[in-house]
């Protein structure tokens, strides 16, 4: 299947049937979240991989009153970090240190680098970082759909009560958006079979050479 049948067979699931996606087909949507790019290679998120039954409905409850949430099989709940830390960065050079092997010197300057990125950007870190895991975010529902798995991207919730539900601001986490991943529930996904409202391409790209 091309990349474009994969786009083209996607759809923003809204009712799933509660049936389990196999793991195999998590773990490579997973693996091709870990595999997406991030401004300056950091990773600053961490996405959640929630299958409790009982936690998906507490979600519901407390947070994100959409069904998709409970009636998942997987949810994934993306969060950034709350800040870069000195932490942050020792755990990402060791690691490119440990892959790389670039020395010493190298190391130096691209902290450098990135400590003053960060010094100038302070003030819009918070935006910065949630940029990051939208992009991330894209590659999951492509992988999602490139494995015949259901998604829909989830902003309407109550990032509070959700980081309260998860503790996620004892562990330095902030929750930016969810993905629901299973299979939909052809009798209530008003959206299945319904067509793509999408521009034509000549209204949506503008060549200038």
């Amino acid at each position: 299947m091309s990349l474009i049948e994969d786009l083209k067979w996607r759809h923003a699931c809204k009712r799933m049937n509660g049936t389990k996606v196999p793991q195999e087909k998590i773990d490579r949507i997973l693996e091709a979240i870990n595999l997406a790019p991030t401004s300056l290679g950091l990773q600053a998120f961490k996405v959640l991989v929630i299958e409790n039954q009982q936690l998906k409905e507490q979600i519901l409850a407390e947070a994100c009153p959409q069904q998709p949430v409970k009636e998942c099989s997987h949810l994934l709940v993306f969060t950034t970090y709350t800040q870069i830390t000195e932490k942050t960065l020792d755990e990402y050079f060791t690691l490119i240190e440990k892959v790389r092997n670039p020395g010493k010197e190298w190391c130096d300057h691209y902290r450098e680098k990135i400590e003053g990125f960060m010094e100038k950007n302070y003030s819009n870190t918070e935006n910065w970082l949630a940029s990051q895991v939208y992009i991330a975010l894209g590659v999951a529902c492509t992988a999602a759909a490139n494995e015949r798995v259901d998604s829909v991207p989830i902003e309407g919730f109550s990032k509070e009560a959700l980081n309260k539900v998860l503790n996620l601001h004892e562990k330095g986490l902030a929750s930016v958006v969810l993905l629901p991943l299973g299979y939909k529930d052809e009798a209530n996904d008003w959206l299945n079979n319904v067509p793509k409202v999408r521009k034509d391409n000549k209204d949506l790209f503008e060549v200038i050479k």
